[in-house]
């Protein structure tokens, strides 16, 4: 079950096609990587999910439900750049922002105080916005973004600006949500975040859908069949001969105590594994190279 679909989506600007036929699912409770370079059609998918923008073509469905004026109300954003009111106080602001997503003065004030409490910062009510460094502010837009308990939240670059305490704040926060069931679009151009917290992952490239699927799966497919062999003592003298005069591994790469070998199958790696045992090989670590999403993102879009 989805918790998000688009189908056949396009975008245009004037001459400009920002989105084009893009395709795909957000699994229920899923952590789901959004990812492209910049001008890649991303935000412009975010703000027609959101309905701050209307898709020129195709349709998206929340919960199984076509989007319509109701579901900015079951959907957390924070984008990128931050909206915050400067010359507001931080207390204010919130029951503002909450009141718009639904929430009674009451709720407000109490899911404000649940808040206030867990990131102890109570003294914090009365501060106007622009008292508060750029980090605190990034606190004040989380906040906003999940007081109403949304079923869908999009972070784009949610960590952006934040010391690595907050920033293991927020990620702590972010996985207590995915535990409760929220289902989370998270957009960066960090891989090694998305490698860190996404579970699915689609990549847009002007305005395509050029790769998607589970992160396991993508890391399979672009194997390269590579392994990194420890060891300790020598390596057999014919070693080299033996990887010349056969095609279904060869060593790609070579330090003391390790080298990288690149098999044809996995049954060639077995075959290697055994011959280096027999020949009194030490074998102290045995493992698969996968690529990262880093890697693999470069590829896809220098090929794209």
């Amino acid at each position: 079950m989805s918790i998000l679909k688009l189908e056949n989506v396009v975008k245009n600007y004037d001459k400009h096609i920002a989105v084009n036929d893009v395709s795909f699912e957000v699994p229920k409770g899923s952590v789901f990587g959004l990812l492209g370079p910049n001008g890649a059609g991303k935000t412009s998918l975010i703000r027609i999910i959101t309905t701050i923008t209307g898709a020129d073509q195709g349709t998206v469905y929340l919960d199984g439900k076509k989007i319509d004026s109701d579901a900015p109300s079951q959907i957390g954003y924070m984008p990128e750049e931050r909206g915050l009111y400067k010359k507001m106080k931080v207390g204010e602001h919130l029951m503002y922002l909450a009141q718009l997503k639904g929430l009674s003065k009451k709720k407000a004030k109490e899911q404000i105080d649940h808040w206030f409490n867990k990131f102890e910062i109570n003294d914090w009510w009365d501060k106007a916005v622009e008292e508060l460094s750029k980090g605190m502010q990034q606190k004040i837009q989380f906040i906003a973004t999940v007081i109403h308990q949304p079923k869908l939240l999009i972070l784009d670059e949610p960590f952006s600006g934040l010391d690595p305490i907050n920033t293991n704040l927020i990620k702590a926060e972010i996985d207590e949500m995915h535990r409760n069931g929220t289902s989370i679009i998270f957009s960066t151009h960090r891989m090694e975040q998305v490698e860190e917290v996404c579970e699915h992952i689609v990549l847009i490239n002007q305005g395509k859908k050029i790769l998607e699927g589970e992160v396991s799966a993508i890391k399979d497919q672009f194997k390269e069949n590579l392994f990194s062999i420890k060891y300790t003592g020598e390596l057999p003298s014919d070693m080299n001969s033996l990887t010349d005069a056969d095609d279904s591994f060869k060593i790609v790469d070579q330090k003391e105590g390790e080298i990288t070998v690149q098999v044809a199958t996995t049954d060639a790696s077995n075959t290697l594994l055994s011959h280096l045992m027999s020949r009194g090989v030490h074998i102290t670590s045995f493992q698969e190279i996968l690529p990262t999403l880093n890697e693999i993102f470069i590829k896809q879009i220098g090929e794209g």
